[in-house]
């Protein structure tokens, strides 16, 4: 906001000229977005809060840009007189103020992005990440269209969208932003006349308006149920039609643009762990659990049943005008429907039918639907035979000159029954490993008094359960009284025995294991899942069990557990009965926490180089599940380049991936990013599997210089957050760790115990915590030291070998380009207010001097090592993006500052806590990557 703007009667919040990047023509149309919606901003506080409130928005803003540009001391000290000086409820607007300047920005960069790629491909530009270009480079390399169909008959990618308390943005606001973004976009596109663009102006007015009115907080805890519904609303945003839409662009790629494209296999389906993850959340429990597959396959019921409503209102073909099939005019006898409207009207006829059987089975189901049936009919057991009626009318088109017609909307609805079946997308079940060892402990002392499993060695542990595994009697009783905690349990586990029969297997295909330890670990959960039927002691299962290594000790051992499983038939059986794939979950939040940056990454890599050997030597095929977050501290990062960068052998053509936090929405919540971040996968995926070259074993001093790296770091990192005595009081008082607990933002708790030990924290606060001061330690902490010490140490190689690393090996340039992205968004100005919190001088001045000298050091190595000047020097549009929005980000530090203070001097006012919730919001908004 500017004072010289409100003198002229319009109020504009905008970047000036000078604070952002340099402007270019690229960046006219984006900037031109922003002070639009700035501007409207603006007349918005200004007509709702007042002058007053708009003019002190803006002498924070000036205030803040001089202290976070040249730490300007003396600025720091006017920012601290100026919040010092607001009531609660000036700070409140304030903070909403800048809240949604960055929500604005957001949805502007948005609109631009989508407006460049819409550019580049009217131009014919083949852009890394797109399906096209991977196809370009697969010609290139000479295979064919008929390879590339054997290949994507094989794939499998999976984006599995995850419930974590990072996502602060309620649906309401998003819903309002997403009518704003299009607004944009009809305005892009389209030549308005002037009474339609002042209409234009008026809708984006009053959606800003809407949203300034609007809580941006939720006033009450979410249940796990409203994170399903929530989860849910970006299958009506994006997936139910740009995952067939995909689906169908490649078909047409790879025909070369015929009609008559053959049939591509599917290969992306949709995962979920929002309703079956129990893995410290106690409130998944079979009731949910239930309520869950309830509400996913109400919401793809209903879609179906709306899209064949509008089916037969399309095909309207008289019988006399086009001929029809034998079978289409089967299907169209079988119609319940005793329109004498419709008699010749075969394909309509056709269409009643089959919305009659799909609604009996949303009423078998007992899920209602918006539109009664025609009449009575057989409920379809199986999405395979609403497809196969669906195939028929397909058939009966084509036969008889109307492909063009087939490949409309009856086209998309083929394809979506392959992709989401009756059930909308896989449910993975989740649980600590400790939670199937206590389990087991009781049900084997009640079946035979004195095993003490829980106290047997790995080797017994071993034998008794593959025992179990070959008996052919339950272990459970039914007239036992277990307790609560292995009740629940089971009860889970029979809820996705009954949802296998109703959906089909893969209604619940994985049963993933936290914190998998040993051997044991996954056959505890074979004989659990035996006791409900879906493993019999034959060998064969119903259900992948999927090990998630997550500590570094754990990620080193990995290899070797699996290859003592593979070793035993029990075991061994169970896997050929899944096809000989073994999904491995691997970590990279906990292994973070547990061990830094660098060896997380470094061990990650080395993790998945010993178990593509050791699957190759058992004849097993290898499916990695990668459980990243959204923040670099947390394994996030461009998903194309970190595909890229996996070692030869490890995608193999199928990849799971976890879509966490603040990033379903920033991917996901508009349908054209939604599809292009769902292309990247597809395309990264084809390019990691046939594409990249035949990576030759790693030259030895790469793999002993990243190993020395990785120790070295590993001591700092460890040292600084294990080891300094006081460390974790100085986190607790230095970052909102406390108050991100009181946050309505997810149904599970923060810490896995009650307690202040960083070990029992989880990894997603902890980052949570870390991006809200602007620090950002977990993304890069350990690495300036590291490098110092290993150039010290080899003086022989010294820099220029690290630098020929980042220019040779895809690894290093993604590890050190998401070190250069997160360093980025840090502000060392900023993380010295929140160490001010600190009451203990001596701890504050001792542990905040280290962070800000690696701080230092971090950065100066990374930009030698990549030979930048200056931080993002390689990646300009998201330098820009970044240094636009600091001007409306930093301010929400200083004040949060403030409330922090307020709140712990032991403030009763509710408003205080408040203002640091809506701080919390706006600062997540602005880093857009911070969990």
């Amino acid at each position: 906001m500017s004072s010289d703007a409100s003198s002229s009667g319009t109020s504009d919040l905008r970047l000036r000229d000078g604070e952002g990047s340099p402007p270019s023509d690229d960046d006219a149309l984006l900037r031109a977005d922003i002070r639009r919606l700035g501007r409207i901003l603006g007349d918005t506080v200004r007509d709702q809060e007042g002058e007053d409130v708009f003019d002190l928005v803006e002498r924070i803003r000036q205030t803040s840009i001089r202290f976070h540009r040249d730490d300007d001391k003396p600025a720091r000290h006017e920012l601290e007189s100026i919040l010092d000086g607001m009531t609660i409820a000036e700070t409140v607007r304030i903070v909403r103020a800048f809240s949604y300047f960055s929500h604005l920005a957001n949805i502007a960069e948005d609109q631009n992005n989508i407006r460049q790629r819409r550019a580049q491909d009217m131009a014919g530009t083949e852009r890394p990440g797109t399906l096209s270009r991977a196809l370009a480079l697969a010609a290139e390399r000479g295979i064919d269209s008929d390879a590339l169909r054997a290949f994507f008959a094989k794939a499998l990618v999976s984006p599995v969208l995850t419930a974590h308390p990072t996502e602060v943005r309620r649906k309401s606001t998003m819903d309002r932003e997403m009518e704003i973004a299009s607004v944009l976009d009809v305005r892009e596109r389209t030549q308005m006349t002037a009474d339609e663009r002042a209409a234009s102006d008026e809708q984006l007015r009053r959606a800003v308006v809407t949203l300034w009115q609007t809580n941006l907080l939720r006033r009450t805890k979410l249940t796990v149920l409203d994170e399903v519904s929530n989860g849910l609303s970006f299958y009506d945003y994006t997936f139910l039609r740009e995952v067939p839409r995909l689906h169908c662009a490649l078909e047409d790629q790879l025909a070369g643009g015929a009609l008559d494209a053959p049939e591509l296999a599917t290969f992306l389906k949709m995962g979920s762990w929002i309703g079956g993850d129990r893995d410290g959340n106690p409130f998944v429990t079979a009731e949910v659990m239930r309520g869950t597959l309830k509400m996913q396959s109400t919401r793809i019921l209903q879609f179906y049943l709306a899209e064949l409503h509008e089916l037969g209102a399309e095909l309207s073909l008289a019988a006399h005008l086009a001929d029809v099939s034998p079978d289409l005019r089967a299907l169209a006898e079988q119609s319940p429907d005793p329109s004498p409207h419709r008699s010749g009207e075969p394909y309509r006829l056709a269409v009643s039918g089959i919305y009659a059987r799909l609604a009996a089975t949303a009423q078998k189901l007992r899920i209602e639907t918006s539109r009664p049936p025609v009449g009575n009919a057989k409920a379809y057991d199986t999405p395979q035979e609403l497809r196969r009626d669906l195939d028929v009318l397909h058939a009966s088109l084509v036969a008889n000159n109307s492909l063009v017609i087939a490949r409309g909307r009856l086209r998309h609805l083929r394809r979506a029954v392959d992709c989401f079946g009756f059930h909308l997308a896989a449910l993975d079940m989740r649980q600590n490993s400790a939670v199937h060892e206590r389990t087991m402990t009781e049900l084997f002392e009640a079946a035979a008094p004195g095993t003490n499993y829980k106290n047997l060695q790995e080797d017994a542990r071993i034998a008794l359960l593959s025992r179990e595994l070959d008996t052919a009697r339950p272990l459970a009783s039914p007239f036992v009284s277990y307790g609560e905690e292995t009740v629940k349990e089971l009860a889970v586990l029979r809820a996705a025995a009954d949802a296998h029969a109703t959906f089909g297997e893969a209604v619940i295909p994985q049963c993933i294991i936290s914190m998998t330890e040993g051997a044991s670990d996954l056959l505890e959960v074979a004989v659990l899942l035996k006791e409900v039927g879906l493993v019999a002691p034959t060998g064969t299962s119903q259900i992948n069990i999927v090990p998630l290594f997550e500590t570094i000790d754990d990620l080193r051992q990995c290899a070797q557990i699996m290859d003592s499983l593979f070793a035993l038939p029990e075991y061994r059986r169970l896997v050929a009965s899944r096809g000989d794939i073994q999904e491995v979950m691997l970590g990279y939040s906990d292994s973070n926490k547990d061990g830094g940056f660098v060896t997380s990454g470094w061990e990650l890599y080395k993790a998945e180089i010993s178990l593509i050997e050791v699957f190759k030597r058992h004849g097993v095929r290898l499916r990695l599940f990668h459980g990243r977050g959204g923040s670099v501290g947390r394994g996030g990062g461009p998903s194309y380049d970190a595909i890229l960068a996996q070692p030869g052998g490890a995608v193999n053509g199928q990849i799971r991936i976890t879509e966490q936090g603040e990033i379903i929405s920033s991917k996901y919540s508009n349908a054209d990013v939604g599809r292009h971040n769902l292309e990247i996968l597809a395309a990264a995926t084809l390019e990691a599997s046939l594409l990249q070259p035949k990576h030759s074993a790693l030259r030895d001093e790469y793999i002993a210089a990243m190993e020395e790296l990785s120790n070295l770091a590993y001591a700092a990192y460890r040292n600084l957050v294990y080891e300094t005595e006081g460390f974790e009081d100085y986190f607790w008082s230095s970052t909102v760790i406390n108050e991100i607990a009181t946050l309505n933002i997810g149904s599970r708790p923060a810490s896995r115990t009650k307690t202040r030990r960083i070990e029992d924290l989880r990894a997603i606060p902890w980052v949570f915590s870390w991006a809200q001061c602007r620090l950002m330690l977990p993304g890069w902490y350990g690495f300036g030291s590291a490098v110092d010490a290993w150039v010290q140490k080899n003086p022989d190689k010294g820099i220029a070998f690290l630098q020929e690393l980042y220019r040779e090996w895809p690894f290093f340039q993604t590890l050190l380009s998401n070190m250069d992205m997160v360093l980025s968004k840090s502000s060392i100005a900023i993380a010295s207010r929140y160490a001010d919190l600190v009451p203990d001088e001596k701890l504050r001045a001792a542990i905040f001097g280290r962070i800000r000298a690696e701080w230092h050091k971090s950065i100066e190595t990374l930009l030698t090592i990549m030979g930048h000047d200056r931080l993002l020097q390689g990646n300009p549009l998201l330098e820009r993006s970044i240094r636009n929005r600091f001007p409306y980000l930093d301010p929400l530090n200083h004040v949060q500052v403030e409330l922090l203070q307020a709140h712990r001097a032991q403030s009763t006012d509710e408003q205080v806590l408040r203002g640091i919730q809506l701080t919390i919001n706006g600062i997540s908004a602005g880093l857009r990557n911070s969990g």
